[in-house]
């Protein structure tokens, strides 16, 4: 069929499979089939419910909707495809729409607006100016058009379905025939009277019979056979093409049943017996399958029955055409097979975005859960999706938020030895795990029929991020060849993505958090390099600050007391999880010592639960970490979380607290408080006379004849207002006890 019309007004195939590729949701895309595929107008689609469906055959389904009345208060009834009515089902399912509901619970107007959003995004997608203008009268234009003249449907057929007043309406779409369709029409009326009918020569010389041609046609090709059968359906006639092609002689098959050639399935299906019957009932009948060779193999076949009656009606048998079509239907299957996988490629690609648009709309941990699996079910790309928020401790979920399947029922399609590993197990790398051959029935046999026997692949992948996983995603599709190298690798990526968004919801509720629990964790579990060397050397470590580089490495800054710089980094020369250290500053009360840290540790492990650590104190073995939390952190989560890493952990205390909310003023008198005035003087001067910009507009020695002081004073003064101004920022101003006034 051309994807050009005739009529350049009138909406091509091309167009159509444009405006159905711009729909973004499934909503959408069953909007545009029902007014192009259907021809139903937005005022019926408005009051069309489930029960407006009925099947009218069985086998095949087929399908018809009766329209409800709209304002005229006229009903008729359309054709329904079958591939719609799977859509209009699965939409209202995922819905939970009952039979008596509304499919589309909105006004005429607004499908329309929905039909005129996505023509203007397919005219800008493929460039594609005739497009920004359709509206759903252009698709019933559509449907009628492609009914009449591309599938030849009866005219009144159409004015019924359409719902069309009169066949004039119709009129617009019928092309004026051309001289040749005229002949055409009128060639078999003529021929069965006309002198020339059956004479075997013309004025130029002899004609070749038709037997002769259907004999040369044959001989021509090893592709098509002609036999014949009596009655009964056993071989009565064979030729050579028929030998060419299935590889009997003559003496080997005359006389057994076509059954022969029918693989055995079909054989006990009754196929062989079912086309014979169905040949004389309708006078003729044509089948497409699969035959088998005299050496067994397949190929795939179209074959056309016809009746042979005698002079006087009476049936004597079957002629038998068949054409070997194998090479046509492995193309065919080829370019289905490549079509199947970009549509589950584009499926897939549609579920990626959906999922990272549901990430920037959630606000909790919940959320982000429960949007992601909808997400993913959302489109053609997954039948269920569910996250197990899973302990270490106990193998068990906590929690498990679903789509597209109940939470209870989900047990029933996890293979036994993912059961065995429990629901959170991974080794930090966001390793993907895939099962194959899975039976997706979640309906008993008995409960609302008998239930699907349909097999499918899951895939599952850990919600990382850094070291922590909070838990696990599993999705189940049936598409063919899902989970490829790309869709592994994606939903790897999918997997950090939620656990980066989990853990930044984390922080951002504890900052916005008016009132946070101060906790208390206490951890003997010598896989700390801390907690080991205080043990081994007796000394003492208290962290002064912790500095994230990257997702797995963070710098501490400690004091370090009762104990040997040289004998601490002797230790940390050997410990793989001590990337460097250094000696940063000695004072009579120990050393400042500065570590990076590559791995997981306990503040590691802790901040990415979006715990805030305010104090780490290492003696005797114990690290005794004081951190924050938001009022509404699942505590649980979170010490299971540090006892996965370093299972000699517990949480010794907690309490709520008021957080202190410092004004701006507060910030600027205190730190004012730290400053001397010939400090603050100093830094005033350097920055509004453009020394802290880049580049520069006033040097040190220009700033310093300003004050009418050396350089080196200078430079004095602004370090330490520089020190005060960063000590300000970095640490607990109410804690400090800080003098008023500093000397020069």
């Amino acid at each position: 069929m051309s994807l050009e019309r005739t009529d350049s007004s009138m909406l091509s195939r091309e167009h159509y499979e444009s405006l159905l590729d711009a729909a973004e949701t499934y909503r959408e895309a069953l909007v545009v089939r029902l007014c192009g595929d259907v021809g139903l107008r937005p005022t019926e689609l408005t009051e069309l419910t489930v029960d407006s469906i009925e099947q009218v055959r069985i086998d095949p389904p087929r399908y018809l909707i009766r329209v409800p009345a709209v304002n005229d208060g006229s009903r008729r009834t359309a054709y329904l495809p079958t591939h719609v009515e799977r859509e209009l089902r699965r939409y209202a399912q995922s819905n939970g729409l009952s039979t008596n509901d509304r499919i589309f619970p909105v006004t005429a107007r607004r499908l329309q607006m929905l039909v005129s959003d996505i023509a203007e995004r397919a005219s800008e997608r493929y460039d594609q100016p005739v497009l920004a203008e359709l509206s759903t009268s252009d698709l019933r234009q559509y449907f009628t058009y492609t009914a009449l003249i591309d599938h030849a449907v009866n005219p009144r057929v159409v004015k019924t379905v359409g719902g069309w007043g009169s066949f004039e309406a119709l009129e617009s779409y019928l092309p004026e025939p051309t001289d040749a369709e005229i002949v055409d029409a009128f060639d078999a009326v003529e021929r069965p009277s006309g002198s020339d009918h059956g004479r075997s020569q013309t004025q130029s010389g002899p004609m070749v019979s038709d037997d002769s041609v259907i004999r040369l046609l044959l001989a021509a090709s090893d592709r098509y056979a002609l036999l014949r059968l009596d009655a009964d359906g056993y071989v009565e006639r064979w030729n050579r093409s028929a030998a060419s092609m299935f590889g009997y002689r003559a003496g080997e098959i005359v006389g057994t049943h076509v059954s022969t050639f029918y693989t055995d399935a079909a054989v006990d299906d009754g196929c062989p017996e079912r086309a014979l019957s169905t040949a004389l009932e309708e006078s003729g009948s044509e089948y497409e399958g699969w035959r088998v060779h005299k050496d067994g193999s397949q190929f795939r076949a179209t074959e056309v029955i016809s009746p042979l009656r005698d002079d006087r009606g009476r049936h004597r048998g079957f002629a038998v055409f068949v054409r070997d079509v194998s090479a046509s239907h492995e193309e065919f299957e080829a370019v289905r097979s490549r079509r199947d996988e970009l549509e589950g490629r584009y499926a897939v690609a549609q579920a990626h975005r959906a999922v990272a648009r549901s990430l920037l709309e959630s606000t909790d941990h919940e959320e982000v859960e429960t949007r992601t699996c909808a997400a993913l079910t959302d489109g053609r790309a997954y039948e269920y999706a569910w996250i197990d928020r899973a302990t270490v401790t106990d193998r068990r979920s906590d929690w498990r938020a679903s789509s597209g399947i109940e939470p209870a029922d989900v047990d029933r399609l996890v293979p036994d030895h993912w059961q065995e590993d429990g629901p959170a197990t991974d080794d930090g790398e966001g390793t993907l795990s895939v099962a194959t051959d899975v039976p997706l029935d979640i309906e008993p046999e008995g409960e609302n029929g008998a239930g699907s026997d349909g097999e499918g692949a899951l895939a599952r992948v850990p919600l990382c991020y850094g070291d922590t996983v909070y838990g696990t995603l599993t999705v189940a599709t049936d598409r063919v060849a899902a989970f490829d190298a790309d869709e592994r690798q994606w939903l790897e990526t999918l997997g950090k993505q939620v656990g980066y968004a989990i853990a930044a919801i984390r922080r951002r509720n504890l900052l916005l958090s008016d009132r946070v629990v101060e906790l208390e964790f206490a951890c003997r579990d010598d896989d700390s390099f801390f907690v080991d060397a205080s043990q081994r050397l007796g000394c003492r470590f208290e962290l002064d600050s912790l500095v994230p580089i990257s997702e797995t490495t963070q710098l501490y800054y400690v004091r370090l007391q009762d104990g040997s710089p040289a004998d601490v980094f002797d230790l940390a020369a050997d410990d793989p999880g001590i990337d460097d250290c250094r000696l940063v500053e000695t004072d009579e009360d120990g050393w400042r010592v500065e570590f990076v840290v590559e791995g997981s540790s306990p503040t590691l492990t802790l901040t990415e639960y979006g715990v805030t650590v305010i104090d780490a104190v290492t003696e005797g073995g114990v690290t005794t970490i004081t951190a924050e939390s938001a009022a509404d952190a699942d505590l649980r989560t979170v010490l299971v979380g540090l006892r996965s890493g370093f299972p000699n952990s517990e949480l010794v205390g907690k309490r709520e607290a008021e957080r202190t909310v410092q004004t701006a003023r507060e910030f600027r008198e205190g730190l004012e408080d730290r400053l001397t005035d010939r400090q603050e003087a100093s830094l005033r001067a350097a920055y509004f006379g453009g020394y802290y910009d880049w580049p520069r507009e006033s040097t040190a020695e220009e700033i310093a004849d300003a004050m009418g002081v050396s350089s080196p004073t200078l430079h004095n003064h602004l370090r330490k207002g520089q020190h005060e101004l960063l000590r300000t920022f970095f640490d607990d101003p109410a804690g400090d006890d800080v003098e008023s006034s500093r000397s020069d």
